[in-house]
C-alpha cells in the first residue's frame, strides 16, 4: 500500500459516485494490494420470451418436473442447455 485512503461522508450516492468517479487507485494501492474474489450467490441476468409448444410437451415435462420435484421452467431451461452444450 503506497498511502492510506480517507473516505469522505458522501451526503448521497450521486456525490459518492462521482468522488468514485474520479480517483486513482493506484495513487493508493499496488497490484500487489488486491486480492481475488468471487461472488457465488449472482445469478445471471435472464430474460423472460415466449415460445409456443405442443400442449401435449408441456404436459409431459410438467409431470417430468413434478416428477423430480423441481419447477418445469426450470427444467426446460436445463433441457435447453443440455441440448446446446452436448
Amino acid at each position: 500500500m503506497k498511502k492510506p485512503l480517507k473516505l469522505p461522508k458522501f451526503k448521497n450516492e450521486d456525490e459518492e459516485r462521482g468522488f468514485w468517479a474520479k480517483i486513482d487507485l493506484s495513487k493508493y494501492y499496488e497490484p500487489s494490494d488486491m486480492e481475488k474474489v468471487s461472488f457465488p450467490n449472482l445469478k445471471p441476468t435472464s430474460r423472460s420470451i415466449s415460445i409456443r409448444i405442443p400442449e401435449y410437451l408441456l404436459n409431459r415435462v410438467k409431470e417430468k418436473a413434478n416428477e423430480i420435484n423441481v419447477p418445469y421452467q426450470s427444467l426446460i431451461k436445463d433441457y435447453i442447455k443440455r441440448g446446446i452444450l452436448s
